[in-house]
């Protein structure tokens, strides 16, 4: 359960930044038809309350047969609005226009500019966006809830729901699994805490 928990949060947190930061660099630097209702039915998905979510995810797992499978947990969720939201921002903010624009003129392709330009300075944000996204997914419990079925296949907060029961619940596998799932969060926070606050204030004071 443990390794499976760290596979999802790996997996959920490389593909969030991957396509956050393509859709958040398209948005903030590029032109194409459409481009303000995009964002704006985008951003216009987080006003929507998490719960409502649940039956539709539900049934297009379903449809695609990736009920039970780990996909489930890390690809819907992969081009988050939030995260696209938070790479537009900081790309408008952090990367020239005057530099992206002497690349294409160098003949620079739109894949080697966001590689070799604005990736590289997008770095504060990735670092908050991953840890955003890692702790996110390592504590949830309502994704795994609804599509997971073999006890084999849970992660590990369903995992430690399992071991609840109004009969009799196992109080030391459960805190010490607990202790086991905070330790690494609680570390990882100590070690890229002022990554996090560093990607937040960005741009906030000139």
């Amino acid at each position: 359960n443990l390794g499976w928990s760290l596979y999802v949060a790996l997996a959920a947190t490389a593909l969030t930044l991957g396509f956050c930061s393509l859709a958040g660099y398209a948005f903030a630097l590029m032109e194409f038809r459409f481009k303000g209702p995009l964002f704006t039915a985008l951003m216009a998905t987080m006003l929507l309350p998490s719960f409502m979510n649940m039956i539709p995810s539900f049934l297009v797992m379903d449809a695609l047969g990736w009920i039970d499978q780990h996909r489930a947990l890390y690809l819907p969720g992969a081009a988050s609005a939030f995260g696209i939201f938070m790479m537009r921002q900081f790309a408008a903010a952090a990367v020239p226009r005057e530099l992206v624009e002497a690349a294409r003129m160098d003949g620079c392709g739109e894949f080697g500019i966001y590689w070799r330009i604005v990736l590289p300075l997008l770095k504060p944000a990735l670092g908050t966006l991953g840890l955003v996204t890692f702790i996110g997914s390592w504590n949830n419990f309502m994704a795994p809830l609804v599509v997971m079925r073999s006890a084999e296949n849970y992660t590990l907060p369903l995992a430690l729901r399992s071991l609840q029961s109004p009969v009799n619940t196992e109080w030391g596998a459960l805190m010490a699994g607990s202790a086991i799932a905070t330790l690494p969060l609680i570390v990882l926070f100590v070690v890229a805490s002022r990554q996090l606050i560093a990607g937040l204030t960005t741009g906030a004071v000139k």
